[in-house]
């Protein structure tokens, strides 16, 4: 006979798990270590929550005459126990046999499996439905390869190949981060996975801060991003009343600056949309001053002139400022100086275009 009560006050404590749940996952565990030492034998373990007990019993059948005393039982003594039964009939008894350290490393080991099932399965119903969402938290702990977060009494995970290069965390610093995936079950010891690197990132970070995209009044049409470099975002207003990246900036960078903090000080360019693919280009390619842009007539290419003093602020660090362009566009951009002819493409940098604009 064991006494559960404290076993399960301390769990339900400490985890937040239902009550009867536990008790029934903790019968299974025993179970489980008398089943390992009486394989043969049907048991069942019982728990009375009037007196908090757990009971150990087994089945045995009523005969006439017990040739195996541990499944049979004479009807003269079930009678004893159950005044009605009759030959044929199963009753549970209580179970005398007892389990050594083996078993009961079997119990132990069953139990603790279905208490972490069971705190996947909760966790996995409290998130799933905010997968691929912002999420706020705490940095509890830098970890090997990544950084473990806590959210609501939860610890996630964000790996290091997902955060902002070079980003540096300081614990109980508050964190934002998309929740990018939610397992059934942990791996690795991590269930909850996040991610800062990605386009959605920058999207929800702006609709938290910025109350006309978050009501539509102001859309985002496209993001490019080279996490710990730079963002370029186009965006289009929906009310003629409303300036697009003034209002993304908001007043003296009210609005953008806790976004660029969270960012690790990442560069974000915001640009107004045009119908015009030569406006588009020549804004896509700030903080650069673009002499002269021509697109090309199938919208493909651009030619860009620029100024020689211009021409690092278009290229960018390792090309990536014309890379980023170009994705937003949806236009491959070659950089042209003011004294020489439209090349067919670009001697600096070779960039694919795979993307367009909605």
């Amino acid at each position: 006979m064991i006494k559960l009560s404290q076993v399960i006050d301390e769990l339900v404590e400490e985890k937040g798990l239902d009550p009867a749940v536990l008790s029934s996952l903790i019968c299974e565990g025993i179970l489980a270590g008398y089943a390992k030492r009486y394989p043969d034998l049907q048991l069942r373990v019982r728990h009375d929550k009037k007196t908090d007990d757990v009971f150990v019993e087994i089945e045995k059948e009523v005969v006439e005459t017990a040739q195996d005393p541990e499944t049979q039982i004479t009807l003269r003594k079930a009678r004893n126990i159950e005044k009605d039964i009759q030959l044929g009939d199963k009753i549970w008894l209580p179970f005398e046999g007892v389990i050594g350290r083996i078993e009961i490393m079997r119990a132990k080991q069953v139990i603790a499996q279905q208490i972490r099932l069971l705190e996947s399965s909760i966790v996995y119903n409290q998130f799933k439905d905010k997968e691929g969402n912002l999420v706020h938290g705490t940095v509890h702990k830098a970890e090997h390869g990544g950084v473990s977060v806590k959210i609501q009494d939860n610890l996630a995970f964000l790996p290091k190949s997902l955060s902002i290069p070079g980003e540096r965390f300081i614990v109980g610093a508050p964190i934002r981060a998309i929740l990018k995936e939610v397992l059934p079950e942990p791996r690795n010891d991590n269930q909850l996975i996040l991610e800062r690197i990605s386009e959605r990132f920058i999207q929800q970070l702006f609709e938290l801060e910025v109350p006309e995209i978050f009501e539509k009044l102001v859309e985002v049409k496209k993001i490019v991003r080279i996490p710990g470099y730079k963002s370029k975002m186009i965006v289009v207003s929906h009310d003629q009343n409303i300036d697009p990246v003034g209002t993304c900036v908001g007043v003296g960078g009210v609005r953008i600056r806790p976004i660029l903090k969270e960012l690790s000080n990442e560069k974000i360019d915001i640009i107004a949309w045009s119908e015009s693919p030569e406006i588009l280009v020549k804004n896509a390619l700030k903080p650069a001053e673009v002499s002269k842009v021509i697109v090309s007539d199938d919208g493909k290419t651009a030619n860009v002139w620029v100024q020689e003093d211009q021409r690092s602020y278009a290229i960018g660090k390792m090309g990536q400022n014309i890379l980023l362009a170009s994705k937003l566009t949806g236009i491959a951009i070659n950089l042209v100086s003011p004294e020489g002819p439209a090349p067919k493409e670009s001697p600096d940098v070779d960039i694919e275009i795979n993307d367009e604009i909605e």
